[in-house]
C-alpha cells in the first residue's frame, strides 16, 4: 500500500484508498481512540467529505470500519473541513475528513481528528503502529450511516455570521470562483448576508485543484478576467476541502496566504501568531505581536500555539503560508466570542481581510501596499532523489565554510536557521531556502528579495544550485 501521513493526514491514490487502506486506517483510528480513552464504544464519529469522485467510496468504507469497531458513524455530508471540526468539537466527538486538499482528483486523503482537534505527530505514529498490528486481519466491508441534518454546516455558518458587523459588505461586489470547494455556496450566502453584491464564477462538475500557496497561471487569468468583466473589488475562493482560503485583489491578482494570515491576526488582535518557517520573513516587522517559527504542517502550527498556552500567554493564533487560519484562544471580533478553533479556516481569514480594507475606505491592493511585504516566490525541482538532497542538507550544515563555498555564485551568507530544510539569510538582504519534501523526491526552492523581478532572478540562481549538486 503506497499510503501514508505527509503534512496534513493520510494521502494516497485514489484508486487504493478506495479499498483495504480506508479500512485499514479507519480500524486503526477507533482502536486508537479506545486505547488513548479518547472515545468508547457506543460513541458518535463524525464523517465528512469533498467533491472528488473517489470521496463517497472511500467514505462508505469507513462508515462500515466505525461500525464493525463499535462506534456510531454520522455522515456529515460534503463540507468544509473546519465546519466538520467545529461540529465534531462542539459534540465532543471525533471525526475523520474524507479529502486530498488541494492535490489532484486521483489521489486522495484522510484527515483524522480527535475531539479536541486535530491529531499530533505523535498521534499519526500510534495510528500508523495500530495500523500494522492490524494488517491483513480487517476486511474491506461498505456501509451507511445516519444523516446530521446539515447541522454542521448551520454551527458553522452562524459562526461566520458573528464575525462582522451587519452590512460589512454593502456596495461591496465580491466574486465567488465557486470550481469545487465544499464552501462555494456557502461562501455565496454569507457574503450576501453581509450585504455584498455577490457574482458566482466557475462552477465546476468536474474536481478542479486549486492550490491557494501556489495559485496557477491559469487560475490567476481567470480571476484577472472576472475581476475586469464584472468590476469586482474582490474575488475569494478555497481549496477543494476550503481549509485554505484565496483572496484576490480588485485586479484578480492573489493575495499571499501569509499575508492574509498577518492581517487577519491584526484584525483579531493575536498577541501570539504561530507560523512556519516558509511564511514571509516581513512578518515580523509588520505586526504587533509575538511571532514563533515551526516546521512546514498544521500539527507544528498546533503545537507551536498549545506550547504558547502552556506558558500562560493569550490571544494565540496561527497561520500557514497557504493562508489556513487557525485559533487557540477565544475572541470576540464583533463584540461575540468566537470560540477557539485550532485547524485552519478559511472563512475568518476571506472575511477578516475583506473588512480590514473595505473597512477601511481602501481597495484590497491599497491594504497589500501598507505592509510592503518582501516579494516571495518558489518553486520546487521533481525526481530530487532524497538521497541527494540529504546529501546536500548534510553538506551545508557541517560547516559554515561549506554553506559560504555553496552559495558564493549568488552572494555571502549573513545568516542561517535550520528549522526546517536550511533557510539562509545573505548579506543583501535576499533570502534562499531549501527544503527537501517529507514524502515525495522533491527539492522546493523559496525565496525573497526586493521586487518580483529580483525576486525570480535569485529563484533561478537557487534552483541552479540545486541542480548544479552532486553526490
Amino acid at each position: 500500500m503506497d499510503v501514508k501521513f505527509g503534512t496534513s493526514g493520510l494521502r494516497g491514490l485514489s484508486s487504493e484508498l478506495a479499498g483495504l487502506p480506508s479500512a485499514l486506517y479507519m480500524t486503526a483510528f477507533c482502536r486508537f481512540l479506545e486505547e488513548k480513552g479518547l472515545a468508547q464504544k457506543g460513541d458518535v464519529l463524525l464523517v465528512g467529505q469533498d467533491l472528488r469522485p473517489s470521496s463517497p467510496e472511500i467514505a462508505a468504507l469507513c462508515f462500515g470500519a466505525i461500525k464493525s469497531c463499535g462506534f456510531v458513524p454520522v455522515d456529515c455530508g460534503i463540507l468544509p473541513t473546519p465546519a466538520l471540526a467545529l461540529s465534531a468539537m462542539g459534540r465532543n466527538a471525533a471525526s475523520v475528513m474524507i479529502t486530498g486538499s488541494h492535490i489532484p482528483a486521483d489521489r486522495n486523503g484522510i484527515k483524522f481528528y480527535v475531539p479536541s482537534g486535530e491529531i499530533t505527530k505523535e498521534d499519526e505514529l500510534a495510528i500508523v503502529a495500530w495500523a500494522e498490528k492490524l494488517s491483513g486481519s480487517v476486511l474491506e466491508e461498505k456501509g451507511v450511516a445516519e444523516s446530521d441534518g446539515g447541522a454542521a454546516i448551520s454551527a458553522f455558518l452562524q459562526r461566520a455570521a458573528c464575525l462582522l458587523p451587519e452590512g460589512a459588505f454593502k456596495g461591496k461586489k465580491i466574486g465567488v470562483y465557486q470550481h469545487s470547494t465544499t464552501c462555494r455556496s456557502m461562501l455565496v450566502s454569507c457574503l450576501e448576508d453581509y450585504g455584498a453584491e455577490v457574482v458566482p464564477l466557475g462552477w465546476s462538475d468536474v474536481f478542479i485543484p486549486v492550490d491557494t500557496e501556489a495559485v496557477s497561471s491559469e487560475t490567476v487569468a481567470l480571476l484577472q478576467g472576472w475581476a475586469r468583466e464584472h468590476g469586482l473589488n474582490a474575488v475569494v475562493s478555497a481549496d477543494g476541502d476550503a481549509d485554505r482560503p484565496l483572496v484576490a485583489d480588485e485586479t484578480g491578482l492573489p493575495l499571499r496566504g501569509d499575508l492574509v494570515g498577518l492581517i487577519t491576526s491584526g484584525f483579531l488582535g493575536a498577541e501570539v501568531a504561530v507560523t512556519p518557517i516558509t511564511s514571509n520573513s516581513g512578518i515580523e516587522k509588520n505586526g504587533v505581536f509575538e511571532v514563533l517559527r515551526t516546521k512546514v504542517g498544521s500539527p507544528f502550527v498546533i503545537a507551536g500555539m498549545m506550547e504558547a498556552l502552556s506558558q500562560g500567554k493569550s490571544n494565540i493564533v496561527g497561520f500557514e503560508a497557504n493562508g489556513g487560519y487557525l485559533t487557540a484562544t477565544a475572541f470576540a471580533p464583533n463584540g461575540h466570542p468566537l470560540a477557539a478553533l485550532p485547524t485552519r479556516d478559511c472563512f475568518l481569514p476571506i472575511l477578516a481581510t475583506l473588512h480590514s480594507a473595505f473597512s477601511a475606505n481602501k481597495s484590497l491592493s491599497e491594504l497589500v501596499a501598507d505592509y510592503a511585504l518582501p516579494y516571495a516566490d518558489a518553486d520546487r525541482i521533481k525526481n530530487y532523489a532524497q538521497e541527494r538532497s540529504s546529501a546536500l542538507m548534510a553538506s551545508l550544515r557541517e560547516s559554515d565554510d561549506n554553506l559560504a563555498q555553496f552559495f558564493e555564485p549568488i552572494g555571502a551568507v549573513a545568516s542561517k536557521s535550520d528549522i526546517d530544510g536550511l533557510r539562509v539569510l545573505l548579506k543583501s538582504g535576499e533570502m534562499v531556502h531549501f527544503r527537501p519534501s517529507g514524502n515525495a523526491p522533491e527539492m522546493r526552492c523559496y525565496v525573497e528579495a526586493e521586487n518580483e523581478a529580483a525576486a525570480k532572478a535569485l529563484l533561478q540562481k537557487g534552483l541552479g544550485l540545486l541542480e548544479n549538486f552532486t553526490v
